[in-house]
């Protein structure tokens, strides 16, 4: 009973917060290396390269009872459309990083589901039922979600948390932290989720060789709601990490714009758990008799 509790909970757990360090320790490294100098193009070339390195060969390893796909040109149209949403969504991404910081990035990462339900709409892909309980919780939870990203990029208020002893990277950086500076960046971070929101409407779930293998293995486990709930957590993550290893200052705006942001975040969530949950009440109605799906449809 106690190797099967931790393996279905504290498992997935550990696995979790370790893949969402791994997101926030790739950008403070992102940051790091960019102001002793290193090139954004260059470190998303590094990070390719490394990803291609470790996905090629599973792909042979991994390829089921039916072999690699037959390539068709509308297959190599969509990996040309999958990879140029992907690396424009890194390339902002990390520019936004560099100017601003990895407290940030985790922030208006939140924006993704809302950004992704907003293109889902427009591609209609979702529908948009105005009078429904659930549809209407999902427009609240984006125009939260929008609101929270507002106030972190437009609003940085007096200094919560600073490093009493500044790192060498932080006092000799070229690029600076002004506040043109900090909005510019907090835009492109809102560019690249907006890209990384259409990189998901082209594909489904995709990730980084790690990240994919956690994410993919914790669905299946524990459901898309158990995956989604610690990314607010990276916020935590990277304020802690960037003041320790960067020197960074936490601001009072992205404190507050962080709250607001994963108060719209868990809005958009728990409405889609809730249509999902509402879709399986109907899909097993389905299978039983009348007498049956009458106080079933009634309970929702």
């Amino acid at each position: 009973m106690a190797g099967r509790y931790c393996y279905e909970n504290g498992l997935p757990f550990s696995a979790m917060v370790t893949a969402e360090c791994t997101n926030v320790g790739l950008n403070i490294l992102f940051k790091a290396s960019s102001l002793k100098g290193l090139s954004y193009y260059v470190f998303v070339l590094y990070m390719y390269a490394f990803s291609t390195l470790v996905l090629f060969p599973l792909a042979f390893v991994f390829r089921g009872t039916t072999g690699l796909p037959t390539f068709k040109l509308s297959l190599l149209y969509r990996i040309f459309l999958l990879g140029l949403l992907g690396f424009s969504g890194q390339l902002c991404n990390y520019k936004g990083i560099e100017f601003s910081s990895a407290t940030l990035a985790s922030a208006i990462s939140n924006l993704t589901p809302a950004f992704t339900f907003i293109l889902a709409v427009i591609f209609r892909m979702e529908n948009l039922a105005l009078r429904c309980s659930i549809t209407q919780a999902k427009i609240m939870g984006t125009i939260v979600s929008i609101s929270g990203a507002l106030v972190v990029v437009f609003y940085k208020g007096p200094t919560i948390i600073s490093s009493s002893q500044s790192t060498s990277l932080s006092l000799h950086s070229p690029q600076g932290t002004s506040e043109t500076r900090w909005v510019i960046g907090g835009l492109l971070l809102a560019a690249s989720n907006l890209l990384f929101s259409g990189w998901y409407i082209v594909q489904g779930f995709f990730g980084s060789s790690f990240n994919s293998v956690i994410h993919t293995w914790c669905l299946h486990l524990k459901g898309p709601v158990y995956v989604s709930i610690f990314k607010p957590l990276s916020i935590v993550i990277a304020a802690a990490m960037g003041v320790i290893f960067l020197g960074d200052a936490l601001y009072l705006g992205s404190v507050i714009g962080a709250i607001i942001l994963s108060i719209g975040f868990y809005g958009v969530i728990w409405a889609k758990a809730k249509e999902e949950l509402r879709q399986d009440y109907c899909s097993a109605s389905l299978g039983s008799s009348s007498d049956d799906k009458t106080p079933l449809l009634d309970s929702i």
